[in-house]
């Protein structure tokens, strides 16, 4: 490096060049970052607030959810979130419990839901069923594109137990929950 006499001054000089190259792929990064965060989250994950509480003890009313719909087939036991607007005006979260082909029986007085003529293991839902008063025939084979739903807390659940609901279109399924993502303290994995 020279030497510094008195009074002389160093002058940076700037490259025009790499300002230019630096900013435009500045740019480009963000541009990047921004279309295929946009495309995650409106092809692959999507978000949904938990109205209510006929999924206690697994969702509280105003958890956020996010959810995954990339090549998403729903599954029994699985958690989703389904377009209710043409129905009852809203988005609502419930547990897959039987699907297209399968026979559905709920048993009121013995608090128990068979599917194909065996007994669903329910650690989740709690001990009562309620009901409805507008209920769908059961013995039910869900028929193709279906899917029959009910709330983990079945004695305050509107579901598919109830004409209102009825069996859900698979079209109508937005996504499987995949996590609680707030409040952060009830952050959880929903396998």
């Amino acid at each position: 490096m020279p030497k510094k006499s008195k009074g002389q001054k160093f002058i940076f000089k700037v490259n025009d060049k790499k300002i230019t190259d630096y900013m435009f792929e500045l740019t480009r990064t963000v541009i990047f970052v921004f279309a295929f965060m946009s495309v995650i989250f409106t092809f692959v994950i999507r978000d949904a607030n938990v109205v209510g509480n006929s999924m206690l003890d697994t969702l509280h009313s105003e958890d956020k959810i996010l959810m995954s719909n990339f090549m998403y087939k729903p599954k029994c036991g699985d958690i989703v979130a389904i377009n209710a607007e043409n129905r009852i005006e809203k988005r609502i979260v419930k547990r897959v419990i039987a699907t297209e082909g399968q026979t559905l029986v709920v048993d009121y007085s013995r608090n128990a839901v068979y599917v194909d003529g065996i007994q669903i293991d329910e650690p989740y839902a709690s001990s009562i069923t309620r009901e409805p008063s507008n209920p769908l025939q059961i013995p039910y084979v869900i028929p193709e594109g279906y899917i029959f739903v009910m709330g983990d807390n079945r004695i305050i659940s509107l579901d598919s137990r109830d004409k209102s609901i009825g069996l859900v279109s698979v079209d109508d399924v937005i996504g499987k929950a995949q996590f609680i993502v707030f409040p952060f303290d009830r952050f959880t994995y929903l396998y």
